[in-house]
């Protein structure tokens, strides 16, 4: 896998206690991105929030949005309702983006 590029990778890591789940915090007014690097052992449990769009860069993932199940491949882009229940498994390592409609979904690692 490539590594991200340099305005990337210098970005703020997010502050998220999920083994194998890591993210560089892009802050927006009014939303957030996050660009995720996501290990095979990385789960995302099931759980809720604002609106939120993505798209693979790498991998493969099964994402489950409101109880159906869906593979991702690298190109293939979601959509995830605000107020929708959703969860993440990882077949292989994984990098996504993804857009928050929420500018307070994550904050950096070491932010107060």
């Amino acid at each position: 896998m490539m590594p991200w590029p340099d305005m990337v990778a210098t970005l703020p890591d997010i502050d998220l206690d999920l083994p194998g789940i890591h993210g560089k915090l892009l802050q927006g007014d009014g939303r957030q991105v996050v660009f995720f690097d996501l290990d095979v052992t990385g789960i995302v449990p099931t759980h809720a929030h604002s609106a939120q769009w993505g798209v693979v860069i790498e991998g493969e993932m099964d994402l489950t949005i409101d109880g159906v199940t869906r593979l991702y491949r690298a190109g293939d882009s979601y959509t995830i309702p605000a107020g929708a229940t959703h969860s993440a498994t990882f077949r292989t390592h994984t990098r996504a983006i993804d857009v928050f409609d929420d500018p307070a979904r994550y904050r950096a690692r070491g932010a107060r």
